[in-house]
């Protein structure tokens, strides 16, 4: 059967095989089928399930899987350090090891917030776990997940079928007609609870932040949680960061793109992230970094601080994973990743003023300290005291257009590249796992490739500005790597470079295409801001010959690394690119007859908007 299917029930009960046994479609429902979960839908009720979705639903899990073998092998090698440091003390005789019976040591925590002993014996869970002594061998932790917004239950079925380090997934939902598809759901797939026992999927019923806040205690922690909900994740992202464990992972999607990609309601980006959105052709990258910035700023006031390990615009909707750690140092260093954006409003020139700078200094013992200072403004790379001065005035020293601000929001790496190779090494090691496998390739080796620079551009949008002939990628790609600067893709927009230049060198690559394409004039009226980046000499000449390390790859049959042409691998295609596969691709309706919180902000203010538990829209 393939990854998603529907079958429509009978007026009589239908009997189909499954792997699993053959089991009764009751009358009036359907099956959707996702890899390995099979779903009873109601025929005539609003089903608040988006089939679209499954590209999202894969890469959960395959991220928390990688996360999962990547939070044991550091828990190993813990354990095997304190191993170490149990047979030094018993060949010392200061001390007998844990196989003579010796106590184990209480936890500690060392000044970045890891934990010193962390091996979990077998058995035991992020909630019963208990100091006990070391065992000889080194057992598997197994991690717990609480997923915010369950709705149909799918997502937390497919991780309680496909992850295999997962304790308990802890479902809920607000409404009861949503908890009551999940029951339906789990018994449907073979995993409803025995009697006296919790069962691998744990339905809750309840509001999603007073579930999370019930979490936050320290002991009570989950190690993975999931908030996925229709619109903005606003009112989760505070319980969220509470509830993760230290060094657990927060997966966190937002599909308000009209608020978080664009300048048209300025007002309620700030009020839901806490910066101001921006308009030019690089939306969603900004959208990324002001969710990361909301993220940021909330698990700062409790201490805490994030390490974004993937970041994704995907069609109408971001996605981002991050891990969360406890330590008072890392959430003062947070400042330091956040900055505010001048942003061209003629060209599209962006230029960043960090809020907090870190100087680094030697204590008495030797040891690097920071010192937080704050960033002197206004800054432009490179630039020279001309150019802040058109900055400082409010006009881009490119072309002189007015400058819009934008952020604050997050300025520090939006992916950790070991952590996306490990995903994509998952992925590419189960062909067939995966019914999007083709698409997380692609996506997944883009995203591991790109620049830690902020932003993107196109060389048609630059053309544009230009009023130019728009010049082949390949050719500004070659130019800027003979120009020595380095060179990758965004995962966020197709025929889109990100660069280690300068907009102003971009420009001059452009000035020096233009002498052997010249702009029509006449077309150019005499105060245009084209004139002004026309007016302008390069200050080099550009080489547009293709360079070895050129990126130009499109789509399909690309390696999922890098973009390059090559052969094709067995299994699934990389597509770089997902073109929209169905009529009605989007976030789909918001689902009808959910129960509603009913504290007076949510009845007075936007509460129909944010909603509480509104189900899994996105998802």
């Amino acid at each position: 059967m393939d990854a998603s299917t529907s079958i429509s029930a009978e007026n009589a009960p239908m009997e189909v095989d499954y792997s699993s046994g053959p089991r009764l479609i009751p009358t009036g429902y359907t099956v959707h089928t996702e890899n390995s979960t099979s779903l009873l839908l109601p025929e005539t009720a609003e089903a608040f399930l988006n089939p679209v979705q499954e590209f999202n639903r894969d890469l959960s899990v395959a991220c928390i899987t990688a996360w999962g073998e990547l939070l044991n092998e550091e828990k190993r090698g813990l354990w095997e350090k304190k191993r170490e440091r149990e047979k030094e003390r018993a060949e010392k005789g200061k001390g007998k090891s844990n196989e003579e019976g010796g106590d184990a040591k209480r936890r500690k925590t060392d000044a970045d917030g890891a934990s010193a002993v962390d091996a979990t014996p077998a058995g035991t869970t992020s909630t019963d776990y208990r100091p006990s002594k070391l065992p000889k061998e080194y057992r598997p932790y197994r991690f717990s997940v609480l997923e915010a917004l369950s709705a149909t239950g799918l997502r937390s079925i497919r991780y309680a079928k496909e992850l295999p380090l997962l304790d308990y997934v802890l479902a809920n939902d607000l409404s009861p007609a949503a908890t009551e598809a999940i029951h339906r759901n789990l018994e449907f797939n073979g995993l409803a609870a025995k009697e006296g026992e919790k069962g691998k999927v744990r339905v809750n019923q309840g509001d999603a932040c007073t579930l999370m806040y019930a979490h936050r205690d320290l002991k009570a922690n989950v190690d993975v949680v999931d908030l996925d909900p229709y619109g903005t994740a606003a009112p989760f992202i505070d319980a969220g960061v509470q509830a993760v464990s230290d060094g657990g992972l927060l997966c966190v999607t937002c599909t308000d793109l009209t608020v978080l990609a664009t300048n048209n309601y300025p007002e309620k980006c700030f009020s839901n992230y806490g910066g101001v959105s921006l308009k030019a052709e690089y939306c969603h990258e900004s959208a990324l970094r002001l969710l990361l910035h909301s993220l940021s700023t909330s698990a700062g006031r409790y201490g805490r601080w994030i390490e974004p390990v993937l970041s994704l615009s995907i069609d109408f909707y971001v996605r981002v994973f991050v891990r969360v750690w406890r330590g008072a140092e890392g959430a003062k260093r947070a400042s330091v990743n956040t900055s505010t954006f001048y942003i061209c409003s003629g060209c599209q020139a962006h230029y960043d003023q960090p809020l907090v700078r870190a100087v680094a200094k030697t204590n008495k013992k030797g040891e690097t300290v920071y010192d937080y200072k704050i960033h002197a403004g206004p800054t432009v790379p490179g630039a020279n005291a001309k150019h802040a001065a058109h900055v400082a005035s409010g006009r881009c020293p490119e072309c002189e257009s007015p400058l819009h601000m934008a952020g604050p929001m997050w300025s520090g790496p939006i992916h950790s590249p070991t952590f996306v190779q490990r995903v994509l090494t998952h992925v590419e090691g189960n062909e067939g796992k995966y019914g999007t496998e083709g698409r997380m390739k692609g996506m997944l080796g883009v995203a591991g490739s790109e620049l830690n620079t902020h932003f993107y551009f196109t060389p048609s949008q630059v053309a544009s500005a230009f009023k130019c002939e728009c010049p082949p990628l390949d050719k500004i790609a070659s130019a800027l790597l003979h120009a020595g600067h380095s060179v990758s893709r965004s995962h966020a927009c197709g025929g889109s470079l990100k660069t280690t230049a300068t907009r102003a060198i971009v420009h001059d690559i452009f000035r020096s295409w233009i002498k052997e394409h010249p702009v029509n004039m006449k077309n150019v009226p005499e105060r245009s801001p084209v004139r002004k980046l026309l007016a302008k000499e390069a200050t080099f000449e550009a080489n547009f010959k293709h360079h070895p390390k050129s990126i130009t790859g499109t789509n399909a049959g690309e390696k999922a690394k890098g973009g390059e042409k090559g052969k094709e691998k067995k299994g699934s295609k990389a597509v770089m690119y997902q073109m929209n596969p169905t009529p009605k691709w989007g976030p789909g309706t918001r689902a009808g007859g959910k129960r509603k919180r009913t504290d007076e902000a949510f009845r007075e203010g936007e509460g129909k908007e944010l909603g509480a538990n509104e189900g899994e829209g996105a998802a």
